[in-house]
């Protein structure tokens, strides 16, 4: 079963969502017979490469909101991240551009999938655990080192448009799919997932793809797009 999932590394939802699956997969103990493919999808294009702000200081501007507003806000989504087991200090991260970072991914996913799927996680506990600026050059040239990437083909990378295209070609794929926001999962194809629902919720549709039933369509929960990250249709 091939599962296919649209993420940013700076959507708090998108790794809450992934961690949610891969705990679905283990609970229903199909982890074996499923592939869990991560496709690339900026949510920001015009992101600075040096953060201005803070998230919770970018809630406050982007949603109009007090600061305290938006801290009880940031404060939810890392309660849910936390929930799941994840160290998630989302308050305290910077976003950025993270067009090379996804560009990186898409080089440690050409050279195995293991090394794809680890360089996948190890991104985000970069951003969300350690808080570090992902459009920063040193910064991710650290991070590929360490996950085993040659440096000066990672170098190359960051000089040039190697796997620009690739990261445009999944974000083509999801607005043909209709998808606007992430995370959203793909299911053999057929079967969709959007938003970090419950674990539960992911069960249910998984067994029926497993079982090539039909599935009832889920309405999107916690989702991130170009307006923001929330609640589907709130702002």
């Amino acid at each position: 079963m091939i599962i296919e999932y649209w993420s940013d590394f700076a959507c708090p939802f998108c790794y809450i969502a992934e961690t949610r699956m891969k705990k679905a997969l283990r609970e229903l103990d199909i982890s074996d017979e499923c592939r869990l493919d991560f496709k690339a999808f900026e949510l920001n294009q015009d992101a600075p490469k040096v953060p201005k702000r803070n998230i919770v200081e970018g809630f406050s501007h982007h949603y109009g909101m007090t600061m305290e507003q938006a801290q009880a806000q940031v404060d939810r989504i890392c309660a849910m991240g936390k929930e799941e087991g994840l160290e998630f200090n989302y308050a305290t991260a910077r976003g950025s551009n993270t067009f090379d970072a996804l560009r990186l991914t898409k080089l440690a996913q050409s050279k195995g999938r293991e090394l794809g799927d680890a360089f996948v996680e190890r991104m985000y506990k970069a951003y969300f655990t350690e808080n570090r600026i992902l459009a920063d050059r040193e910064t991710l040239l650290s991070i590929a080192e360490e996950m085993g990437l040659d440096r000066k083909e990672s170098e190359d990378l960051l000089d040039g448009d190697m796997y620009s295209k690739e990261v445009r070609r999944d974000e083509q794929e999801a607005y043909y799919l209709g998808i606007s926001a992430v995370p959203f999962f793909v299911i053999n194809k057929k079967y969709g997932i959007p938003g970090a629902v419950e674990t539960s919720q992911m069960k249910k549709v998984l067994m029926k793809a497993y079982s090539e039933e039909e599935t009832e369509e889920l309405q999107p929960e916690m989702t991130c797009g170009p307006d923001g990250c929330g609640p589907a249709g709130k702002d």
